[in-house]
């Protein structure tokens, strides 16, 4: 109760700081690009040369457009196809096109914004609901209400740019039949897609705030700020399977601020959508801070969007691709245009901290507004220094309080291990807790699906979520994490996974030489605890190895599952492969139904092997084996008629067991393959096996057996995890002694 009063007394604040708006007026510029901003641009033109070759590059690409001409076709496709990239095209263009009429001062900009606007204004009244018709809030300029809020936030910065270039009547025409219109339609006329938490309503509200401020409607920037009172069916569900909210809470801009944002900056729905989100999220909160500096909306949360651009930057590999959490498509970098006026707002706004220029200088632009010029100045003097990515641990939820997200990270060989133990991620989350993935130098060793969708290929599925992304992606048996009984988290129900997340039980990644993460689930599958523990240490030889301890207690007989989902050539194995002579599914669903079995180890032994080779670089799995482990080499792309899926290998442990159980794992990437000199170098790698040495119900203890002789030894307790807890603990007539909730012996 008591915390329910403080975010109640923090929401009334920050309601009476935005009231009234009567009277309002901004200057123009006066959203992101303000008139103080446009003084100083045009001042410095030519001393900083990152923002010159940014203007360059804009005034090309809108050059280009105003000699094709304005098309401002009828809407009838899906993503990809030429009406929806039309539209498309014309926001970022028109919004370029108004950055160039205020910073070079050329006419010609501003007649092509108005010109373009005027066609818009003409054609919007006569639009009828767009005629594809797969989404749960349609809009009218492309198929669904989500791209409508693009437009919108990108034509309200042209509209801005140029208004005090239009006339009067041009002005009264536009917001009459285009602008307000436009605004009420994707927020008054389609509630179910914008009173919710979710990047879609986030970009609703910031559009609808963002062409208010623009306008000096305080109506509308109330609306955006607060949501409205409207009657959602509560069945309904978006085009990704989650459920929109109709208990009245979620509404407008300031809640999709505070409830998807961890303290950290983490982002439930992950960093893909992170990105796309950053954009509205930081354009109206800076259009607040240039308009109303007093109502403190980009200080919301404790500059939590500052914080979120660190996470982001975080959240990329050594490469700057971000990790593919949740739904994600890989590729996605830091240089996306919205990292790009993320970087530079969180500098400007943030400290000014120099690790930022070297990000900014990475990615070789910058936003044409006051924070891309003052980034670009202090880039050319010298005032860069190296952004420098550690492990992290980014709590999930308001509070911190629904566990998170690690990235552990060796600085100096380039691995990087993502362990997830977080919220479900709204509808674009994953039944994948307890997760981990594996990078190196940008590879994936160890992958994570992400998404199954062609984005913005009208050929496959209009650009759109396909089926599979359900029925494979989705599903735990596609994530690097244990399933039991070949269910699916959960059984699949995203309500219920959405009431739940599991915790981070502890951790420790001061040291580079040795990190460790553990984390528990109690409550995916009925009956099961899990706990995952996940370390990064260096060997004996001084090479980076990932040791995964996966520890699993139920109340009766299960089957366990545990897929490694790798990319490349199978090189070796410590055990006989067995091939099927016929392709057979491995299920009939939960993710089964789309694998191919195509063969099964024979003769394991106690610990086994699995090597495979990719982009050059060896890779090794080895893991403790009991006795009846059966272990199954498969291949996407079974029940996949449309070839959606791609043909990716899994290699998946298999283990009867009833009460406890533990997987005791090391991964590695090591040596590699130089086609031109045809010469291999290090192909076993360093890890000779793996054992469990002791499982009780307060310890487990796991020892890894070096090539060279050396031995190693991990203990993780279960019953105790304090920190200043003290151990005592006989293996093998030898006894340990040490404190907290886990110990490292890397010489026995």
């Amino acid at each position: 109760m008591r915390v329910f009063f403080k975010r109640f007394a923090s929401w009334l604040f920050v309601a009476a700081s935005l009231s009234p708006l009567s009277g309002f007026a901004i200057e123009h510029p006066g959203l992101l690009l303000t008139r103080d901003g446009v003084e100083s641009i045009r001042a410095n033109l030519g001393k900083a040369p990152l923002f010159d070759h940014s203007l360059r590059s804009a005034r090309e690409d809108v050059d280009r457009e105003i000699a094709l001409g304005i098309d401002v076709p009828i809407p009838r496709d899906f993503s990809g196809g030429y009406t929806h990239e039309r539209h498309k095209r014309n926001f970022f263009v028109a919004q370029k096109a108004g950055l160039l009429y205020q910073i070079l001062d050329e006419p010609r900009y501003g007649k092509y914004v108005r010109d373009m606007l005027l066609e818009y204004a003409a054609l919007y009244p006569t639009l009828p609901l767009h005629p594809k018709e797969r989404s749960y809030a349609r809009g009218r300029l492309f198929w669904q209400c989500l791209n409508d809020a693009n437009w919108l936030l990108y034509m309200a910065q042209a509209y801005d740019a140029v208004y005090e270039f239009l006339s009067v009547e041009d002005r009264e025409l536009l917001e009459r039949d285009l602008f307000r219109p436009f605004a009420d339609f994707i927020s008054l006329e389609n509630p179910q897609f914008y009173n919710r938490v979710h990047n879609h309503s986030a970009w609703g509200s910031a559009a609808v705030g963002m062409i208010g401020v623009a306008m000096g409607d305080e109506v509308l920037i109330d609306r955006a700020l607060f949501g409205f009172e409207a009657s959602v069916d509560s069945d309904a569900r978006d085009n990704d399977g989650g459920l929109i909210s109709s208990d009245g809470q979620g509404r407008g801009f300031l809640a999709n601020l505070d409830a998807p944002f961890s303290p950290d900056g983490y982002y439930t729905e992950g960093p893909y959508y992170q990105r796309y989100a950053m954009y509205p999220f930081l354009a109206f909160s800076i259009a607040m801070e240039n308009a109303y500096p007093d109502k403190l909306v980009l200080q919301q949360k404790d500059t939590v969007l500052v914080k979120a651009t660190y996470a982001l930057l975080n959240l990329a590999d050594s490469q700057g691709e971000f990790f593919p959490i949740n739904d994600a498509q890989k590729g996605m970098s830091t240089s996306n245009s919205s990292l790009v006026t993320a970087v530079d707002a969180a500098y400007l706004y943030g400290d000014q901290d120099p690790a930022l220029l070297s990000v900014a200088r990475e990615q070789g632009q910058v936003a044409l507004d006051q924070s891309g010029m003052a980034v670009a100045l202090a880039v050319e003097e010298g005032r860069a220094q190296p952004f420098l990515k550690r492990s992290v641990i980014l709590r999930d939820g308001p509070r911190g309080e629904r566990g998170g997200i690690a990235v552990l990270r060796d600085p100096d060989a380039g691995l990087e291990t993502v362990f997830k133990f977080s919220a479900h991620g709204l509808s674009h989350g994953h039944f994948d807790k307890l997760a981990i993935a594996v990078h190196d130098d940008g590879r994936e060793v160890l992958q994570d699906y992400g998404l199954v969708r062609f984005v913005n290929i009208e050929q496959k599925g209009g650009g759109n979520y396909l089926p599979e992304n359900r029925s494979w992606a989705k599903q735990t048996v596609a994530a690097n994490t244990l399933v039991v009984d070949r269910q699916t988290q959960f059984d699949g129900e995203y309500d219920a996974s959405s009431r739940n997340h599991s915790d981070l039980l502890f951790s420790d990644i001061r040291d580079d030489g040795f990190q460790i993460v553990s984390a528990g689930e109690e409550n995916a599958y009925a009956g099961s605890v899990i706990q995952r523990t996940v370390a990064m240490l260096r060997s004996p030889k001084n090479n980076p190895v990932v040791i995964d301890v996966l520890r699993v207690i139920s109340d009766s007989h299960r089957t366990y599952d545990l897929p490694f989902h790798y990319l490349g050539q199978v090189i070796h194995s410590n055990f006989s492969l067995t091939q099927d002579k016929e392709l057979r599914v491995l299920g009939d669903g939960h993710g089964y139904e789309h694998l191919w079995r195509e063969a099964v180890g024979e003769g394991i032994g106690t610990s086994a092997t699995f090597t495979w080779l990719d982009g050059g670089r060896f890779n090794t799995i080895t893991t403790a084996i009991e006795k009846d482990d059966e272990l199954f080499l498969a291949r996407l792309g079974a029940n996949d008629p449309d070839f959606n899926l791609r043909r990716d290998p899994t290699l998946i442990i298999r283990r009867e067991s009833g009460g406890a159980t533990v997987f005791a794992s090391t991964i590695q990437s090591h040596g590699g393959y130089d086609p031109v000199s045809e010469s291999a170098v290090d192909v076993p790698g360093d890890v000779d096996r793996v054992e469990v040495l002791l499982r009780t119900q307060a310890y487990d203890a796991v020892g890894i057996h070096w090539h060279g002789g050396e031995r190693s030894l991990l203990i993780v307790a279960h019953r105790d995890v304090s920190a200043g807890r003290n151990h005592k603990l006989e293996i093998a007539g030898r006894e340990y002694k040490w404190r907290g909730p886990f110990h490292w012996v890397p010489v026995l």
